[in-house]
């Protein structure tokens, strides 16, 4: 599904990108050499491609899912020695472009305003760094820093007479600045729920901070006010708004579309790693109650509307398989075959027009490989715990 050779005329920064360029494909093509179903020189011409242009390493444009700390995850992941010499050249970049996003939060912090979404958030922040820093080191200065930033974000702060929650943001759900006092963002990709993972993850390989427990709980403790339905089949809305927030309503009137990047999928699994970190074993049979009946009902899988690991098909499969992996019974796990023919099937009427990892062909491949259980790829996604 995936091409195996680059275009020759890309346009600007489509190298770079792990969610829609060829970052995302390199990826694929790395871990499937690396279970010898393809070779290595086609990996080695995906890598090339990458870095075409000058790698990027600025605050305000880089994330995991762009620029240096793409490249160096997919290159890290490749678990490649060819590839030693350029992932010590990329550490170099990542640790400059950390501290200067770590010490713009900190001043941020310092007076008292509301963070904008791509400071925190999975794809452009900096959780997604601290994933990489994870992925690549397994521990060490910088990364302690990122996490110690995130304890400092799941702190409330008062603005005016209102207390809001740390991680509330000043923007639209497209990152753009909200004239309506913003909103608290549920979400793995660009909400809370990409922290929380990255905050039990670390807690779970024995990574810790101090306020790292309090921070865990009290981001799990903002969830549980959000969420809605019956305890036997609960969800969460996407985002609250400045006025449910203040009213402690929820205004959506149902389960949205059950996909990693929003959905139940993505909140369940987060929320199963930090009862994993935190031995709460109750925490942990809800979250998975609550992916089960999410795969039960109909009503949700049918707002599924393609096959992609941000919004469709894959990803729900990819944190299914995940979630199942850790779950203290069978159920979710006596899914999996139908989810992945479900896949199948669509993927059969239509297959997406793009190549990248999140809403493309990589991802896809990547999740339908066999590799998809037993190579970390999916780290970059906060599923593999």
């Amino acid at each position: 599904m995936i091409p195996l050779t680059p275009p020759s005329s890309p346009p600007p920064g489509w190298g770079q990108s792990l969610s829609t360029g060829a970052a995302g494909i390199a990826l694929a093509h790395m871990i499937a050499a690396g279970t010898g179903r393809r070779t290595w020189a086609t990996a080695h011409t995906w890598a090339a491609a990458m870095t075409r242009e000058p790698v990027l390493a600025h605050p305000d444009v880089c994330g995991l899912f762009h620029g240096a700390p793409a490249i160096a995850f997919t290159l890290h992941t490749a678990a490649q020695p060819a590839y030693h010499d350029a992932l010590a050249t990329l550490d170099g970049h990542i640790m400059r472009l950390t501290r200067a996003c770590l010490d713009a939060a900190h001043r941020r912090i310092d007076r008292g305003e509301l963070p904008r979404m791509r400071e925190f958030d999975l794809i452009s922040g900096l959780t997604g760094i601290g994933v990489h820093l994870h992925h690549r080191h397994r521990g060490g200065d910088l990364l302690a820093e990122v996490l110690s930033y995130l304890v400092r974000l799941a702190a409330p702060l008062t603005i005016g007479s209102e207390v809001l929650p740390g991680w509330w943001t000043t923007d639209n759900t497209n990152g753009r600045p909200c004239p309506d006092g913003g909103h608290g963002n549920l979400g793995m990709a660009h909400g809370v729920t990409g922290p929380l993972a990255l905050l039990a993850t670390t807690l779970r390989h024995g990574i810790i901070v101090p306020g790292h427990i309090e921070a865990i709980e009290q981001i799990t403790t903002w969830l549980d006010s959000c969420r809605q339905g019956t305890e036997g089949a609960p969800w969460w809305p996407e985002i609250v708004s400045r006025t449910e927030h203040r009213e402690g309503t929820v205004r959506q009137r149902g389960p949205g579309r059950p996909s990693w990047c929003y959905g139940t999928p993505g909140l369940a699994r987060a929320q199963q790693l930090a009862a994993l970190a935190l031995s709460d074993t109750d925490r942990k049979q809800q979250a998975e109650q609550a992916l089960a009946a999410c795969l039960a009902d109909e009503r949700q899988l049918a707002q599924l509307s393609d096959t992609s690991v941000c919004h469709g098909w894959a990803g729900l499969l990819q944190a299914a398989r995940r979630t199942a992996a850790d779950a203290h019974d069978q159920e979710i796990a006596t899914r999996l075959t139908a989810l992945r023919q479900r896949l199948d099937g669509h993927l059969h009427h239509r297959i997406p027009d793009g190549h990248g990892l999140l809403e493309g062909t990589a991802g896809i491949e990547l999740t339908c490989s066999t590799a998809s259980e037993t190579v970390a790829w999916d780290t970059c996604l906060l599923l593999a715990g």
